[in-house]
């Protein structure tokens, strides 16, 4: 493994010092993400120890034997891609490089150093990166909800700065629906930097919300990095728009190494898992997806890959609000046969449920979103699933494995992806 790390180093730094341009600056990020998710595969092992001595661990409770595995191993893999993006920084720049000039090498007419575009790569990592610090102090010190819900929206700050300061777009195109009544655009003015504190803080706690079987944290977000990556690559190949390429070439520049050290993360997650990758990785993945949708202008294409994590937000509202009772963990539970089988909360227990609450319970029942276990003589719910999209697919598909109940809901992830790649490419025109 060293070796081949080594060799593929060696060809990187060959490439770069060789050639120019943004398609060669692609293909070293791409050998560069490579190597990232080889560190990244062959370091978490050798890390393992290190974590249970400092006592960053965890019982896996889906298992029949319950083993001690470490926690919190987003870090390392975290670290890794922070490192990669420094190593890549000079990069996207080295045609500009001539001397001490700084002037494009191939056009002096250019025009001077790109400072606005290094600025955006700067902010965006300080933004990666302190969300990153505030994570892994969640897990360190279990952070009440109260107050770490607000983190993503304080490590977004010096995102929303540069956004601000280098003149951001602030107006949003309206459908053609409403066209005649509001124009085509709408300058949301300082409404557009809550929308965007609003979007950093869904995306990060949407993964972590969604969360508590093998593989599931790590799956959902490799998935939502590909496709991320195929709209980048549509728009660059089908878009002429220098601005809309160089937004979706920076995109790729992050999430490239992104998906590269996730998918060794995702490889010592699966089932059966061999450590947990903890908040601070979800805080992770939540906000480098966050930056790359904001900064590559396609937030609301970003959001419909977020679909299921929405559906599951939504669907657990009554809990999260507090209208239907909801116990600390909701996590599926393991059955006699060693499958996960839903969990189940009983809504009336420590005190009758409110009016707001029997009407949620009501709609999804009816909707037929909500598995009923028992009803009192009055037919009132006594007991009934939790309202999180995996017990969802237990209540209606298990009891299964918990590698099935994965796979089934990384299933249901990539078909919103390309639910949402018709939605972004095929219906749009209906509408804007």
């Amino acid at each position: 493994m060293g070796i081949v790390l080594v060799v593929m180093s060696a060809l990187s730094l060959a490439a770069a010092i060789t050639s120019r341009g943004e398609h060669t600056t692609l293909t070293i990020s791409i050998v560069m993400s490579i190597i990232a998710g080889l560190c990244a595969h062959s370091c978490l092992p050798k890390l393992r120890d290190t974590f249970l001595k400092a006592n960053l661990s965890g019982r896996d409770l889906l298992k029949r034997d319950k083993p001690l595995l470490p926690e919190t191993m987003g870090l390392p893999v975290a670290i890794i891609y922070l490192i990669t993006l420094f190593l890549f920084i000079p990069f996207p720049f080295i045609n500009w490089f001539e001397g001490a000039n700084l002037v494009h090498e191939d056009d002096p007419t250019v025009g001077t150093f790109p400072y606005n575009k290094l600025g955006e790569i700067l902010s965006a990592i300080l933004a990666i990166q302190s969300m990153i610090l505030l994570g892994f102090a969640d897990d360190v010190l279990d952070v009440r909800w109260r107050y770490k819900v607000w983190f993503p929206a304080i490590a977004g700050i010096p995102l929303m700065i540069f956004y601000y300061t280098n003149k951001g777009v602030t107006y949003v195109m309206m459908p053609v629906q409403l066209r005649p009544y509001v124009g085509d655009l709408v300058d949301l003015g300082p409404l557009y930097y809550v929308y965007m504190a609003m979007l950093i803080i869904f995306c990060t706690h949407s993964i972590n919300i969604l969360a508590g079987i093998n593989g599931i944290e790590a799956g959902q977000s490799v998935v939502i990095g590909i496709s991320v990556i195929c709209n980048d690559l549509l728009y660059i190949f089908n878009n002429p728009d220098r601005a809309s390429v160089e937004a979706h070439l920076f995109s790729l520049y992050f999430i490239i190494p992104f998906v590269g050290v996730t998918c060794a993360l995702l490889w010592h997650n699966w089932f059966p898992a061999r450590l947990f990758v903890g908040d601070t990785f979800c805080y992770f993945a939540g906000m480098t997806l966050a930056v790359v949708g904001i900064l590559g202008h396609f937030s609301k294409t970003l959001l419909l890959f977020f679909l299921p994590q929405i559906f599951n937000f939504v669907y657990s509202c009554p809990q999260l609000f507090r209208l239907v009772e909801c116990p600390r963990h909701r996590m599926p539970r393991l059955n006699d046969q060693g499958l996960l089988q839903c969990s189940t909360v009983r809504p009336n227990d420590k005190k009758p449920m409110g009016k707001l609450g029997n009407i949620a319970l009501k709609l999804l029942r009816a909707l037929g979103l909500l598995k009923v276990f028992e009803y009192d003589a009055e037919g009132r719910i006594i007991e009934c699933n939790n309202l999180t999209l995996l017990n969802l697919v237990l209540a209606r598909f298990g009891p299964m494995s918990e590698r099935n109940t994965t796979i089934t809901v990384l299933f249901i992830q990539a078909c919103a992806s390309l639910l949402a790649f018709f939605i972004r490419y095929k219906l749009v025109h209906f509408v804007y």
